[in-house]
Order: C-alpha cells, then structure tokens, then sequence
C-alpha cells in the first residue's frame, strides 16, 4: 500500500536552506528542507557534527510521511515526521554510550536515575506534543530495576483534551546522561479519519452507567476451589459477548472498533515413527537404561493402534494413511503413561489441500484421548450434513466416548460454517445439581461434508467434591456486585466508519481496498485494573484472581550494616524469597548458588527450597560458570577466599585471577595468601569486594557478606 519515493540532499543547503510551505509549487527537495528545518526546529537538534544526510518519503494511506536519516562521528540519528514537522518517531545511537552492559555472566546493576529521566522525557515530550489537545501522564518507568539496564523506558497512553485515547506513545531516556534515545508515538493524522470530537458529553455518566449494567449478563457455574482444589463451588461469571460502549452524544450502544484486518492460520506438527527395538538390544544397556525400556512395556505396536483407532466408524478414516507414529512419556501426577501420536493424512484434494487427523491415544489400551483435524475453509461450499444431523452423530459418539455421558448437557453450540468453517462444534458440559461445570468438558467437532467426528476435546475428574446450593444470593444481587466491580470512563476510542466514495480521502482508502476505517468516538466504557473471574455465589464478593508476587522483601534487615545493599538488590529481584534474608547467618554454598540464581530470575527460599529447585539453581549456576558439578558440596561452610573466587568466576574474570606472577596487594596478610588465591585477592581489593585491611581468605563467610560482595562486583559491571 505504500509507494516510496527517496530524495538525497546534502547537509551544506540543509543547514542554511528553509522554504515556507507552498503547497503544489514546493518541488521535492524543497519539501524535505522544510520538514527537516521544522523537526530541527521542534527538537533543538543541533547537526553540526554529522556529515551524512538523507531523507526519504512513505505516502501512507491517510498522509505523508518523512524519514530523516544523519549520522557522522560516531552517532546516527532518525526521524520519522508529517509534513508540518510533527514527530511521529526519534532514535539515536551513540557508539560510546551503551543502553544495556554486562561482563562475564554476571548482570549488572541498573544505572538510572528515575526522577531524572522523567524531567528530561516531560521535556522532550513537551516539544512533540501539541500542547493545545495533547498530553501525558507519567507513571513509572516499565524498566525501573532492570538489572542491565542502562534506560528508563516509559510508555503510555495520549490523553487528547485530557481524556484517554487510543493513541499511544513510548520513550527511553539512557541512563548515566538521561538523553533521550528514542520515542514512538501514534497521530491521529496517520491514523484517524476526521479531527478529535468535543470533549463535552451529552449524556450523564450516570445514564451511561446504566445502559452498560444492562450488557453485563452473568450464569451460575461450578468452578474449581482456589483453595482446595478436590472441591468445586458455585460462581456467578460473566457470559462474554462483544465488547459495547455507550456513545456520549447520542446515549447509544456501539461496537468499538476491533482492528481493520482478518487473520486466519493453523498446522500441525509430523513427527516420525520409532523404530520398534528388538529384545536383543536390551544386551549391554545399564540399570538405568533398563529401567527406562520397561516403561515401554505393554506398549501396542503403530498397526495394532492403528486398528483401534480405525475400529471407531465415526472417525471415517476410509481415504486415510496413517503417515507418522510418536511414542511419547508422561506424567499425570505420580503416575507415568505412554501416550501415542497418530497422524494421518488424505490425499490433496483439487484446490491441492492435504486433510489430516491426528490422534493422540493410550499406547497401552489404544483408546483415543483427543482429536485433531486440519481442513480447508470453503464459504462456497454448501453443507452437506444439517446442524441437527451433526448434533445427533455427537450425541451419539459421546455415549461411546465416555463412561460418564449421562453426566453431560449440552452447553455451547458453534456453527461458523456460513462463513466456510469445515465443522460443526458442539461442547457437552458436566452439569451437578442443575448448574455445569465447565472444568469438566468434552467439545466434539464434526465434518460439515463428512459427517466425521473430527474433533475431540475432554476433560472429567471423578474426584471432585460440589458444594450445595442452598445458600446462594441472587443473580440480581451478584450482577450489582459484578457492576460495583468496574470504573464507567469517558473516554476517546476507536469506532469504525463506513467509507464514503463521494469523499476524497475516503475514496483513497477505497481504492486501496478499505471498506471501513477509523475515527474517534467519545463514549463510556467498563474498565478496571486486574482479573476478576466472577462473583462469589455464596459471599457475593467479587472474586479477584490472585495475584503472586515476585518482589523480594525482608523483614530482618532495617539497621543493619548491610541494608542499602540488600534492599538494592532486593529491588533489582536478586535475593532470597520468603520474606527473610538472615544477613549474619553463615554462608553455605548452597545458600550462595540460592543468590547467584536469582540473578538469572530464579529466586528461591533457601530453606524452603525442593529437591528440583536445588538442582535447576545449581544448572543456573554452572552455566554462569561459578562453579562445576564436581565442586558441589550443598552443606560446605563457605570461606572468604571461596567466597571471593566463585564471584569473580561468575563474572568472568576467573581465567585472568589464575595467571602466576603478575598480581600484587596491600592486603597485612599478603605473605600468608596461597599462590592460587592470590590473583583472586588481588582484583577482591582492586575491585573493591573486601575492603578490610587483611584478606582472611580462611574466615567464614556470612550471607550478609556474599551480598554486599555481590553488590561491589554488579555495581562495577554497571
């Protein structure tokens, strides 16, 4: 849809050269010095220092816009403006200055200055900005903590005449010099037919507040206890439809604007068949080996599966070959099963279409699990089997299917075949004391042409316990629970027009293959912040979904020698979970493989930590190359010198502390240090890490004592 046109100018007539905007008589390069003159005019770019410039021009569909490229010195700059100069987009590229760092394995620090980096982005915000209708609000930075991160990168909405918008914007402000290297934003210009409406509603908030309680529609279900899992107690949740927002002009109900394109895509993935072993392989194989050929036991073979499945008429495998066989392990809890994966395939059909079905089945037993099925999508073809039809051939299968089919109702039918969908779906629910439960399911899809079962997904778990329904509020009484729950916010959204060819613009976007685009609709939505999954039916609160945080926070560090450091990592998300670090514990290795792990996003309460969890820290660990699976010993007291060289290790400078003969120190004990500490000493006092007189490298190390150590070294990465 864009056609480009590129146009060189040289930096010498740029530098003097601003021609006032005249319409059809501007040539080419006239019109790229004006917008290169305004967008220097609007950012106070000085471009003295590049010696290379072009600028290149996108007609899009609603406008113009410019690409303006400088570099020289070590530094490139890019601009993307509109035709009166403003900025759509900045970056720039300093080949000194870094946004993120890291030495060795080990991350560093964040170099930021938060409420320095939101002055310098309120100014640079104010330049690009129309300050008549345009404005932001600045929360706190997305990347605040980051460890490596050298930015601050905020990102928002537009407020237009200080309501929200659908136009957004976001800006990175580099650490260290708080610069501005880069920022984004959306323009009603490229992106909005007609101009921002009056900010001035019609209808009261009030008004709109009941027209939106009346699209809120609630049913009773059973979902699984948040707090006990074998039970399953009674919901009100919501029956999700469209997404309606009431005009505030006109106080009527209106569909937003969804986006403007249809996306549509699938596949499957092959997966070849394992040859079958033979039994003089198992000669040689140990334990172990045996162990895991004995899981495999009892294991049908691809032709004897083959016929269990085809045993099933429904699934009308006639004019299928079962192309690939995948034995797979896995776990449903403690217990181990092999599954089996069937594919088939037909062949191509005249448009050169390959139907498939995939299968995944007991590889013990044969009975199918599920159903997978590709098919083309035809909205010309004429269905040859009737929704009632494919609803009895369901009805009719699920008897089979499942011991539990007289525990099923059905619960949801989706017919998109009008619009070429190749089935039919229909799902069964569990339904106990007249309410279903949707946790227990089975959705069956059947072939429009074909009358096949062509899908199948199930879910049933005898275990579960139902509470009773005595005791309930009404469904009245939870939909104004449910009401009370949201925010009703004016606000500026999308709303899709119908495209009119009498209109010049329009007819563009006609041309181009548009039949609608947008504008800005003042309205009145539901928001609110956070999940809620319903209403309590028996409190009648609203259910919050839980939310599990992953900041680190102590309560037993306040006054402690070590505060800053632990809290500062803490903030970065290095550190232990639980609530409590034990600064002047002693250190183990384990407790110190606990803290470099969190350094890679595993954080973990050393006491508290599982067999699993111990493990996959020490893998993190011995990727950062601090230590090898040999040197691990969990319980090991670590010492000082230990201490000091699995972190120097970890960052990278291992290979240069073991160099012989070129390190020196201060330290009183320098004489008693080992030749194979003494590197690691050395660069422990050049670096910082232990700022004692002596090295002590024999004493205990304490907890407090690795985290300050780890603080120095991430600090001096930074």
């Amino acid at each position: 849809m864009q056609r480009i046109i590129a146009f060189l100018l040289c930096a010498l007539l740029l530098a003097g050269l601003y021609v006032p905007a005249m319409a059809a008589a501007e040539s080419a390069d006239e019109r790229l010095a004006r917008v290169t003159q305004a967008v220097k005019d609007t950012l106070a770019l000085d471009t003295e220092a590049f010696d290379d410039f072009h600028g290149d021009v996108y007609e899009q569909e609603l406008g113009t816009v410019w690409s303006l490229r400088w570099s020289g010195g070590g530094t490139s700059m890019n601009v993307e403006a509109l035709e009166d100069g403003t900025v759509l987009s900045y970056w720039r590229s300093d080949s000194d200055t870094e946004i993120y760092t890291n030495s060795g394995s080990l991350p560093a620090l964040p170099r930021q200055d938060v409420p320095a980096a939101k002055r310098a982005a309120e100014t640079f915000l104010a330049r690009v900005l129309d300050p008549k209708t345009e404005s932001v609000k600045l929360d706190e930075p997305a990347s605040a903590g980051r460890l490596n991160s050298n930015a601050c990168r905020f990102y928002g909405t537009i407020l237009l005449n200080g309501l929200p918008s659908p136009l957004s914007y976001s800006i990175v402000v580099r650490g260290g010099d708080n610069v501005v290297t880069s920022f984004r934003r959306d323009a009603l210009a490229t992106s909005f037919l007609g101009n921002i409406p009056s900010a001035k509603p019609a209808v009261s908030l009030s008004a709109a507040a009941e027209t939106l309680r009346g699209t809120l529609d609630l049913e009773l279900i059973y979902v699984t206890s948040e707090d006990d899992e074998s039970r399953a107690v009674l919901r009100y949740v919501p029956r999700y439809g469209e997404t309606v927002v009431v005009d505030a002009q006109t106080g009527e109900l209106v569909t937003p604007d969804g986006g403007l394109g249809i996306y549509a895509g699938g596949g499957t993935n092959d997966a070849a068949a394992p040859e079958a072993a033979a039994e003089d392989s198992k000669r040689g194989l140990t334990e172990a080996e045996l162990a895991g050929v004995e899981k495999l036991e009892g294991v049908l073979d691809s032709a004897a599966l083959d016929k269990a499945v085809r045993a099933e008429s429904a699934y009308k495998l006639g004019g299928y070959t079962l192309a690939s066989v995948n034995y797979r392990l896995v776990k449903d809890g403690e217990t181990e099963r092999v599954l089996c994966t069937l594919r088939y395939a037909a062949p191509e059909d005249d448009d050169g279409y390959a139907r498939s079905r995939t299968f995944s089945a007991d590889a013990r037993t044969g009975k199918v699990e599920s159903l997978y099925s590709s098919a083309p999508w035809n909205k010309d073809a004429k269905s040859a089997v009737s929704p009632s039809a494919a609803q009895s051939t369901a009805e009719s299968f699920l008897k089979r299917f499942s011991a539990h089919a007289d525990a099923f109702a059905l619960y949801d039918t989706v017919d998109s075949t009008a619009d070429g969908a190749p089935f039919y779906s229909f799902t069964f629910t569990r339904k106990v004391n007249g309410c279903f439960f949707p946790e227990n399911s089975c959705t069956l899809q059947i072939d429009r042409m074909t009358g096949a079962v062509a899908g199948i997904s199930y879910t049933y778990d005898e275990k579960i316990a139902f509470d009773g329904t005595g005791g309930i509020i009404s469904a009245d009484a939870a939909l104004d629970a449910w009401m009370a729950s949201y925010d009703v916010t004016l606000a500026y959204r999308s709303q899709p027009k119908e495209l009119d060819p009498k209109v010049e613009t329009e007819a563009k976007l006609i041309d181009m293959g548009y039949t609608r685009f947008r504008t800005l609709l003042l309205s009145y939505g539901l928001e609110r912040e956070g999940w809620f999954p319903g209403v309590d039916a028996k409190t009648g609160k609203v259910v919050e979904s839980k939310v599990y945080d992953t900041e680190i926070a102590y309560g037993d560090v306040a006054g402690h020698w070590a505060e800053k450091e632990l809290t500062t990592l803490a903030d970065c998300g290095v550190g232990y979970a639980g609530g409590s670090f034990g600064p002047d514990k002693a250190l183990t290795q384990w407790e110190l493989v606990a803290l470099l792990a969190s350094t890679q996003g595993l954080r973990l309460d050393p006491g508290a930590a599982s067999a699993d969890e111990r493990d996959n820290a020490y893998e993190t660990v011995y990727r950062m190359g601090a230590l090898t699976r040999a040197e691990r010993q969990d319980d090991r007291a670590m010492t000082r010198a230990a201490l000091v060289k699995i972190l120097l290790d970890c960052a990278g400078y291992g290979a240069v502390a073991k160099l012989p003969g070129i390190f020196t120190c201060s330290y009183a004990d320098r004489a008693s240090i080992p030749a194979a500490e003494l590197g690691y000493a050395a660069l422990a006092q050049g670096f910082g890490l232990v700022t004692n007189a002596s090295f002590d490298g024999s004493a205990g190390a304490s907890r407090a004592m690795a985290a300050v150590m780890l603080y120095r070294l991430m600090q001096r990465n930074a």
